[in-house]
């Protein structure tokens, strides 16, 4: 509870106090990995989350998360490996997880590889259609490819379903004036000037 509240402190405190008495809990190694990834403390993280790991072995959310612990590091490479191992272990799932396309989707856009960030998000999209990331990340993609449709409308998708999201307005702005949507594009940039200045809806953490 402490973790979804934010209070990461205390998540920290507690979580560590509970798994000295239950060194086999999985869940509490995943939440423990959370709190100190959100700390920043990525190192502690990676720890964390390859305990989750030896406990319970193919848990892909730990897997996933273990990816966005190296990235925090910098150590893309591992990460990469770690984003793909989790979505090699969920390929035969009924229920599959958006997370790890999400975020290999992301790290290759990082790495200006956007066709094939846009393969793995497609997947994202086709796991979780309102997940406002994947089509945010998508319609970068598209962008980067100067895909501009696809771009707007992956962009136009994200902004429905966060409408909150400062980031997206100043996305939209230029893939409309681009395209010759002054009038769309004045408003975007508008909105996104107002936004910079007031305090948009942060993000959720991922649970």
């Amino acid at each position: 509870d402490y973790v979804l509240l934010g209070d990461y402190l205390d998540a920290d405190k507690w979580l560590t106090k509970m798994l000295e008495w239950t060194p086999d809990d999985a869940q509490g190694w995943y939440y423990l990995g959370r709190t100190k990834y959100n700390e920043n403390r990525f190192a502690e993280a990676i720890s964390a989350f390859e305990q989750c790991l030896k406990v319970d072995p193919k848990n892909v959310k730990a897997e996933d998360n273990l990816g966005l612990s190296y990235a925090g590091l910098g150590q893309n490479e591992e990460a990469a490996r770690a984003y793909q191992t989790a979505i090699a272990w969920q390929s035969q799932l009924p229920v599959k997880n958006p997370g790890p396309y999400i975020d290999l989707g992301s790290l290759l856009l990082d790495n200006n590889k956007p066709d094939e960030a846009i393969a793995n998000l497609l997947q994202a999209v086709e796991i979780s259609p309102r997940d406002s990331k994947s089509h945010e990340l998508l319609g970068k993609a598209y962008a980067r490819l100067d895909q501009l449709p696809k771009a707007q409308t992956e962009l136009e998708k994200a902004l429905e379903l966060s409408p909150q999201s400062t980031n997206l307005h100043c996305m939209l702005a230029p893939v409309y004036r681009k395209q010759g949507l002054a009038e769309k594009a004045k408003l975007e940039f508008d909105r996104c000037a107002t936004m910079h200045g007031t305090h948009s809806s942060p993000e959720t953490p991922r649970p």
